[in-house]
Parts: structure tokens; C-alpha cells; sequence
């Protein structure tokens, strides 16, 4: 086995062992929590948002070919104003961040595997008196990895992103939404095509109302 084959198998091996000790983790805490506070799962002012999700997708035109990528992460919210906006516009902002242990890219070339943080996430979360919450979402942050992405370009890249989903909300809230992610280097390297993927992300967490 190669020196660079070791440094791959490893980094898997770290991905693998992050995923299950934040599943593990974040589950934990939700469960918990969730036992303490049963009837107050959903967005509030001054609330907060934890959450574990997964997503995965392939790439689409405009950048990089035939390349899928897969991601895992855990997301602490803040729901930050009461409903805004009139008629079915009306809904709650919140700001969001984003640590992703595990991040997969599989591409011809190679498959590369990393982890990022998302700094920057603003989310509307339209209100609603139902069990059902549809959002919109944009975000960003940076992506590291340990092969280049796209091959022979960065292995540091930085994402940006937006989504539509829905909030499922019952004892627990469960999220589901599609999401276009844009994956580049903005310009560290002379070269920068880019990578442009839809993806399908869930997630499973809990509302804090706020104490």
C-alpha cells in the first residue's frame, strides 16, 4: 500500500469515526431534550434549532461532469425575529451554522473525501399553523479534501448554496429539501471550472422555544 493510499485510507477511516460520533452525539442531545420539552417544537423567537442531516446528489451543467458528491453534518440554528412580512410571505428568519465532519466527492478521477464548516447560513422558515414549515435557505462556507476538487485543481474549495424544503413538525422535527450547491476555488488556482451539484438533503432535530 502506497504512502498516499495510507493518507486516503485513514482520512476515511477519521470521516467514518467523525459520522458516527456526531450522529451519535447530536442524536443523543435531541432525544434527550426532546423529552424535557415535548410541546414546543417549533420555531420561535428567540428559540433555537438543533439538528443532524445527510444529503447527496450529482453534479449538473455548468461546471464539472459526471461527478456525485455526499455530506453529512450537524446544524445549531438561531430563530432570531417573530413573523414578518404579510399573507403567505409571512415567516421567521434564522441564522445557522453548519459543521460537516464528512463530505464525500466522487469524481472519474478519484474519490475525495473531507470535511468543511458553514459558516454563513440564513434561513426563512415561512410560518405556518400546521405540522408543515416550508423554508428557503442560502448559505456558504469552505470545503477541504484530500484529493483535488475538481480533480487536479484545489484541494481547498469554498461552497455556496441555496435550498427548498419543508419541516415536518411533530414530537421531533424532521426536514426534507433540494438543494443547489456551487463548489469552487474563486480563483486560488489560474484554473477554476467549478462544480455545480442538486442535491436531496434530510434531516432529523429538535425547536428550543426560547427559556
Amino acid at each position: 500500500m502506497t504512502d498516499l493510499s495510507r493518507c486516503i485510507d485513514s482520512h476515511l477511516r477519521n470521516c467514518v469515526t467523525a459520522f458516527s460520533l456526531t450522529f451519535f452525539l447530536a442524536t443523543l442531545a435531541v432525544t434527550a431534550a426532546a423529552a424535557q420539552t415535548e410541546n414546543e417544537n417549533r420555531p420561535e423567537e428567540g428559540g433555537h434549532e438543533i439538528e443532524v442531516w445527510t444529503g447527496g446528489g450529482h453534479s449538473v451543467p455548468g461546471g464539472t461532469k459526471d461527478t456525485g458528491v455526499w455530506n453529512l453534518g450537524v446544524r445549531y440554528g438561531w430563530i432570531l425575529t417573530e413573523p414578518h412580512l404579510p399573507g403567505f410571505l409571512s415567516g421567521r428568519f434564522e441564522l445557522a451554522v453548519d459543521a460537516v465532519p464528512a463530505f464525500a466527492v466522487v469524481q472519474p478521477a478519484n474519490t475525495a473525501y473531507g470535511f468543511g464548516l458553514n459558516p454563513v447560513g440564513f434561513k426563512w422558515i415561512f410560518a405556518t399553523r400546521g405540522h408543515v414549515a416550508p423554508y428557503l435557505e442560502l448559505n456558504g462556507g469552505t470545503l477541504f479534501t484530500t484529493h483535488e476538487v475538481p480533480a487536479g485543481i484545489s484541494t481547498v474549495n469554498f461552497t455556496t448554496g441555496a435550498a427548498f424544503g419543508m419541516y415536518f413538525l411533530r414530537d421531533h422535527a424532521w426536514s426534507l429539501d433540494v438543494r443547489y450547491m456551487h463548489i469552487s476555488d474563486a480563483g486560488l488556482t489560474r484554473l477554476n471550472p467549478g462544480l455545480n451539484t442538486v442535491q436531496v438533503r434530510l434531516g432529523f432535530g429538535k425547536f428550543f422555544a426560547k427559556k
